[in-house]
């Protein structure tokens, strides 16, 4: 009996498979979560779904009718679940102020009468007011911008249209543009660092270049949370930088280096360059030597050699450095966390704060979200500019 063989295209698919289902699990999946929980919103509508049903006939101005006040007593009494009912609350409170103390009267008012009809007046007058009524039915629907709209500062009136967020309220534009920024200047250096370096190793040899090389690479086989900790301790007045610069005579007293945005900005730095030296350093190994004394023996003066041969044929080096350092930096937590002081926390700190400390799913996926958006439209601006000059190329 013959063997049964593979087809090609059989074989070839198992082979990838293993990567598909690793794609699948730890990106696709992940990512999906996350955009699903910025605009879901069942805090409200887990805990009162018999509301939810009677409150289709509620015409959204009138007081509501008994049947809508008892399927509220009902579900409040078979709440079992003290944290989603927190939730709840949370939930409501933001949405009308004085909800919270409001639902605490209503739901002991609940179970103490165990069974049959409660009246919410006796319990509390705001059940009267429909605007209470009103952001219990706005809040029962399972989707929801409010996430959205709310890390980019904005919120919904009374009426629905979309406006600002009071200005004590929006902060997180401000984080963002934060970010922004830092990255901006982390990458800036990055760059007047990392090209001299990295032409520095080009135009050694032997043993010189690998021990430039082995510089660069070093850093990246030790643990961020290390290095971070190594710049915590440089940076101090007592560290090592102020004691050398007060030893030479350069200062009188220690420089605030730590708990700033002169000490983020060094430590990401420091951690970034990588990022960008092997980029430019890949490119500048394509480029021929003997250009450059061609453009001298031209008559072109070396900086003027540089400018118009080097750099134009190692600006991809740059864009590609550039980019890695800016889309990796845009995400930091541990290095400003650390080093960094109350103003100079970006974007990622803000998103472990909903996710740890208050339980916000839905804020924290809804800033990870935009985040994603900037970043992919960083990269889409980097593919356009790497074909616009491959045209012109």
């Amino acid at each position: 009996m013959k063997k049964r063989v593979l087809s090609p295209r059989m074989g070839a698919f198992l082979l990838v498979a293993p990567l598909f289902f690793f794609i699948a699990l730890f990106f696709v999946w992940p990512l999906a979560s996350v955009m699903k929980q910025s605009v879901s919103d069942t805090a409200v509508l887990h805990i009162l779904p018999k509301t939810a049903e009677a409150m289709s006939d509620w015409d959204g101005e009138s007081t509501p009718s008994p049947t809508l006040q008892q399927a509220l007593i009902d579900d409040l009494r078979a709440a079992t679940d003290e944290q989603a009912t927190g939730d709840m609350v949370r939930r409501l409170n933001s949405a009308q102020s004085g909800f919270r103390t409001l639902m605490a009267k209503t739901i002991k008012a609940a179970n103490e009468a165990r069974e049959g009809p409660v009246d919410l007046l006796e319990i509390d007058k705001k059940w009267a007011q429909p605007q209470y009524w009103k952001a219990i039915s706005e809040a029962l629907s399972p989707v929801t911008d409010r996430y959205l709209l709310a890390s980019l500062d904005l919120t919904r009136d009374a009426s629905g249209s979309i406006v600002s967020q009071p200005p004590e309220a929006a902060i997180n534009t401000a984080i963002f543009s934060r970010t922004l920024w830092i990255s901006a200047l982390v990458t800036f250096f990055c760059v007047v660092l990392g090209y001299p370096y990295a032409l520095l190793i080009v135009a050694s040899t032997g043993w010189k270049r690998q021990l430039l090389l082995a510089a660069v690479l070093l850093p990246l086989w030790t643990s961020l949370l290390v290095r971070t900790a190594a710049w915590f301790m440089l940076l101090q007045e007592k560290g090592l930088i102020n004691e050398l610069l007060q030893t030479l005579a350069f200062i009188n007293e220690p420089l605030a280096l730590i708990f700033n945005r002169t000490g983020v900005v060094i430590a990401m730095t420091h951690v970034q360059l990588p990022l960008m030296v092997l980029p430019i350093y890949s490119v500048l190994l394509t480029i021929p030597k003997n250009l450059m004394p061609a453009a001298a023996s031209l008559g072109a003066h070396p900086i003027r050699a540089f400018w118009r041969v080097m750099l134009p044929l190692s600006f991809r080096g740059i864009l590609s450095g550039s980019l890695l350092v800016f889309m990796s930096a845009l995400g930091y937590y541990i290095t400003p966390a650390l080093i960094g002081g109350a103003g100079d926390q970006m974007i990622s700190y803000f998103i472990a704060f909903y996710a740890t400390e208050t339980a916000n799913w839905g804020m924290a996926s809804a800033l990870g979200l935009v985040l994603l958006i900037i970043t992919i439209l960083l990269y889409a601006v980097y593919e356009r500019l790497s074909a616009t000059r491959e045209r012109s190329a």
